[in-house]
Parts: structure tokens; sequence; C-alpha cells
């Protein structure tokens, strides 16, 4: 008999769309949902959250500093350590940072399996200043 991997980790889209039949809202599944977390913390800030304010990054702040290398390593810790902290269901494996100063902003990809698999899943994250 085949055992299954029942555990399915779910997240309700920030779109707030509705599902065509149900009209409820649609939720996202495992990887997806995942990706959806991982976003969220990485473009929040700490305080920004009420009551829990240790959530979220550093990294809009440091979106202002001069892009070189420094930079760009203080932002791959940054991200390893919030999803490390904030993300128990993804395990990292690799992040890539490249600053492209052209379009001033940071090209980034978060490399990680989810918790029981060992399929690598990818986040790809364009991060820019903003006001």
């Amino acid at each position: 008999m085949a055992t299954r991997n029942t555990r399915i980790f779910s997240d309700l889209d920030l779109n707030f769309d509705a599902h065509p039949v149900s009209g409820d809202i649609v939720k996202k599944y495992d990887e997806n949902a995942i990706k959806q977390s991982i976003k969220n913390l990485i473009l929040t800030q700490n305080y920004e959250r009420p009551f829990h304010s240790e959530i979220g990054s550093q990294i809009k702040s440091l979106l202002f500093e001069l892009p070189t290398s420094m930079t760009s390593s203080l932002i791959k810790r940054q991200i390893v350590d919030t999803i490390s902290n904030f993300e128990p269901r993804a395990n990292i494996l690799d992040v890539t940072v490249l600053l492209a100063q052209d379009n001033n902003g940071i090209y980034c990809t978060i490399v990680f399996t989810v918790l029981n698999t060992t399929t690598p899943v990818s986040v790809d994250l364009f991060l820019e200043r903003t006001r």
C-alpha cells in the first residue's frame, strides 16, 4: 500500500479573488502558499505589523545604500535570517542577489525545498526603492 503525504500547506490568496463557483476567497496551496509567505516576509519591515514588531526584515532600508558587494551580501544575509526565523516550512538551499544598477534595484532568487520534500522551488523577486 502506498503511503501519501497528507500534509497540505494553505494560505489565502492576497489578491482576494473570488472563486468562480463557490464565491469564497481563493486559497493557495503548498509551494505557492510558501512562495507568497516568503515574498511577504521579505517585503515587510520590522514594526510594520501591529503587535508583531519582530516579524520582517531591514531589506527596504538596505536598498538605499550604495550598490556594492557588501550591500548584496548584507541583503543576502537578511533574506536568509528572515526566512530561517519566520518560515519553518521552507529549507533554504541557495540565495542569489544581483545588483541591477541600470534599473535601480536588486534581483533576488531564493531556492528552497518545502518541508518533507526534496523538490527545489524558486522565488524570483525584484526589489526596488520606493519613497
